[in-house]
């Protein structure tokens, strides 16, 4: 691949996993009630609180993403937040999305993987601070170890598995408040 044609891949795939990250983050700040109850259904303690730092972790790391700022600490928030996702709603439906599965948390996760091992590429705040050096498969190891270490820690302290009655409670949920299958 022509030098060229790589930078335009990382811009892309920086652009692509930034902009759905801060997309998601918008949408659970607009509806934060909403997005609180979603989580308390799902079995997290301190629902408005989750649903505040959700939105800000989304934005947050979709931004750094976006611009190329700490890539691989934005690409293991990424990882982080699709953990906490695949884990608490997703891995008990299959791997389809149509299913409300993992296929689309993993590949995101994934991508910010690839992300954190391309490195930033020219187009990047990184770039500009010389630190676009920190890429290669450790990086994309560093990110995703470090990603799934604070999806484990946020899962030991914040959630329980609701039962039954209760998960199905939190997925039919009035008009305009975020349900399940379009939180994540």
């Amino acid at each position: 691949m022509r030098a060229g044609g790589s930078d335009t891949a990382r811009l892309l795939l920086r652009a692509v996993v930034g902009g759905t990250m801060v997309a998601h983050g918008i949408r659970h700040g607009r509806t934060l009630d909403g997005t609180a109850r979603w989580f308390g259904g799902i079995g997290f303690r301190q629902p408005g609180l989750q649903a505040r730092v959700s939105a800000a972790i989304e934005i947050g790391a979709g931004g750094a993403l976006l611009s190329g700022t700490a890539t691989p600490l934005a690409a293991a928030a990424v990882i982080g937040t699709m953990a906490v996702a695949g884990r608490t709603v997703h891995m008990k439906n299959g791997y389809f999305i149509v299913d409300e599965g993992y296929e689309y948390v993993l590949s995101l996760a994934a991508a910010a993987a690839a992300t954190a091992a391309l490195g930033p590429g020219p187009i990047s705040v990184d770039s500009l601070l010389r630190a676009d050096r920190f890429s290669g498969a450790r990086m994309a190891l560093f990110a995703a170890g470090l990603g799934v270490a604070g999806a484990a820690a946020q899962l030991a302290v914040f959630w329980r598995p609701p039962r039954p009655a209760e998960a199905e409670a939190a997925t039919s949920t009035a008009e305009g408040e975020i349900t399940a299958d379009r939180a994540h």
